[in-house]
């Protein structure tokens, strides 16, 4: 039997009124810190949300405050237990790894929130509240700790352990219940070629909608080259169709994700995933498309 339903809960996060004003001040934030119009903001926005690692940052940075705040309450219960006081400085120092992890994760994860709507952002905003809850007391921890205050240091200590398992488990719900941070780029592609249009259907210059079987394309032909990537989106389902093209690249309209129309590359966030791209050919007078991974595979196997 289910102890939690987990949607009844995002449900019930999604009507809590308070959390509107935590949005606003969230989003002031990432305006005002992260959302500067510059190449090299853009840059930063990049590399925090993980473009360059291939999947979304945020979540591999929360390791490292979970970890280090885990292994100082097993330390702090077992000084609390035993009176025991040999492993005291072990604790310390790993509330003071996990703010400063805490930190990196919080930046990262503003950064992805920002680009979030509807329930997830207020489910997202929830999370935020445990996390910097969590945060808070764990430096109140560290500064008593340094007072010498090791009751309370122990204390405030375990009260933001359990809010960092609070937030958690709702990053938890984030990724497996609202799909925040998983792939929503299609993976099955054609692998033959299939036909899915006359070529003189596609106008040169326009982004065009398209279908291989169970697949929606986004189709872009400029001379005689012919461009195309999975339709949807890898960051959310955006339609790439009815996005922007910028020189050889797609721009998703819905939260301005860049992909290349060469490779498929992610070349902006907040996607961190490349979007499957696929090889186009002309076979009388029909265009042909089938997964460019076999095209790849096939290459090397020559």
């Amino acid at each position: 039997m289910r102890i939690i339903d987990m949607e009844q809960i995002g449900d019930v996060i999604n009507e809590l009124e308070w959390l509107g004003p935590v949005e606003k001040s969230l989003d002031a934030v990432a305006e005002t810190t992260l959302n500067q119009k510059n190449s090299f903001m853009q840059q930063v926005r990049n590399f925090l949300h993980g473009t360059w690692l291939g999947h979304p940052l945020h979540p591999v940075i929360t390791d490292v405050p979970l970890g280090a705040w885990t292994t100082a309450a097993v330390l702090d219960l077992y000084e609390f237990a035993s009176g025991d006081k040999k492993f005291s400085r072990g604790a310390d120092m790993a509330v003071g790894i996990g703010l400063i992890g805490a930190a990196g994760a919080a930046v990262a994860g503003l950064n992805d929130w920002q680009f979030t709507n509807d329930k997830p952002k207020r489910v997202g905003a929830m999370h935020a509240v445990f996390n910097l809850s969590a945060t808070a007391f764990y430096l109140a921890s560290w500064l008593e700790r340094r007072r010498g205050n090791r009751a309370s240091g122990i204390a405030n200590g375990l009260a933001g352990f359990a809010l960092s398992l609070g937030g958690a488990w709702l990053g938890g719900h984030l990724v497996y219940q609202e799909k925040i941070g998983v792939n929503h780029a299609p993976q099955q592609l054609p692998e033959k070629f299939v036909a899915i249009m006359p070529l003189e259907e596609l106008p040169p210059g326009k982004l065009c909608r398209a279908r291989a079987g169970d697949v929606d394309l986004v189709l872009f032909r400029r001379g005689e080259r012919i461009y195309a990537l999975a339709e949807k989106c890898a960051h959310l389902g955006g339609p790439l169709a009815e996005g922007k093209i910028e020189g050889l690249s797609v721009r998703c309209p819905w939260h301005g994700s860049r992909f290349s129309l060469e490779n498929g590359r992610v070349l902006d966030g907040p996607a961190a995933y490349d979007q499957p791209c696929l090889a186009v050919r002309v076979r009388n007078g029909l265009i042909e498309v089938r997964d460019a991974r076999v095209s790849r595979n096939a290459r090397r196997a020559e």
